[in-house]
């Protein structure tokens, strides 16, 4: 049985180096974050995400897909939202991005998002 992806767009701003951590998936290929929202996915979903890192003004578009769902009441008050994996057509740039700014975070053991 197959689903047809649903695809959807999605504006996400992280503005400070702590929300950054705790967003960023390392443990995925090509990189990804997790992205609260009270909309529903399902894992395997293709979304349109914009995206908008510290301080740089432009917004990022990146085709991704849904590889993390945090439902809405999950155990542990977490928040409701899905993590994306960056599929390869944005060849690791954002992910460079991102580890450029959390260069000193990325082997801290403070919880994040999903893990």
């Amino acid at each position: 049985m197959t689903t047809e992806a649903r695809k959807g767009i999605v504006s996400f701003s992280i503005t400070d180096r702590g929300a950054l951590y705790s967003s960023y998936l390392s443990f995925v290929n090509n990189g990804g974050l997790f992205v609260p929202t009270a909309r529903t996915y399902a894992l395997g979903d293709e979304i349109f995400l914009l995206l908008k890192v510290m301080d740089d003004d432009s917004l990022v578009p990146l085709t991704s897909t849904v590889v993390w769902v945090t439902p809405a009441g999950a155990q542990g008050n977490k928040t409701p939202g899905i993590g994306v994996q960056f599929n390869d057509d944005d060849n690791g740039a954002t992910r460079k991005v991102i580890e450029n700014h959390l260069a000193a975070n990325l082997t801290g053991d403070r919880p994040t998002q999903t893990m």
